[in-house]
């Protein structure tokens, strides 16, 4: 590896429905960690811990897979969380700083299977100023206030 990144392969993963600073601060962090950076986006059917993505898959991808911190923007398995990761083969997965998984879960699904990785947690973004908007859900929120 060279220059200061501490891995060569970083995984990070979400729904990223409505890109916004939040997301960029996730995936920047994920770049200072690691040479490359894939981002596994989770397929519309297998997020059910929150209201659906209003985009669509492929589109979702496609705007991940242009931003700058980003080598590899990947759709995720339909049944099985780990089958990107297996391929994909980072040395590090960064969790989002809300995202429900379990660290400790996480490392034990990967220990399971063999995969030696580690987890860490990514930082949350302060908001800059007043009504900055860091969660999708809250964007939709104020798209509804001031346009339905």
């Amino acid at each position: 590896m060279s220059g200061d990144a501490e891995y060569e392969r970083v995984v990070a993963q979400g729904t990223f429905d409505v890109l916004h600073p939040g997301h960029l601060h996730y995936l920047r962090e994920a770049a200072a960690m690691g040479e490359e950076v894939h981002v596994i986006i989770a397929r519309s059917e297998n997020v059910t811990h929150k209201r659906p993505p209003v985009l669509d898959d492929e589109q979702r991808r496609e705007m991940v897979d242009a931003l700058d911190p980003v080598t590899g923007a990947h759709l995720g398995h339909l049944e099985d969380f780990f089958v990107p990761i297996e391929r994909i083969d980072p040395d590090c997965i960064l969790l989002g700083h809300d995202q429900h998984h379990d660290i400790d879960g996480v490392r034990g699904a990967l220990e399971g299977r063999g995969l030696d990785c580690d987890v860490r947690r990514a930082s949350g973004r302060e908001a800059r100023f007043e009504g900055e908007l860091l969660s999708t859900g809250r964007i939709f929120d104020r798209i509804c206030e001031e346009r339905c």
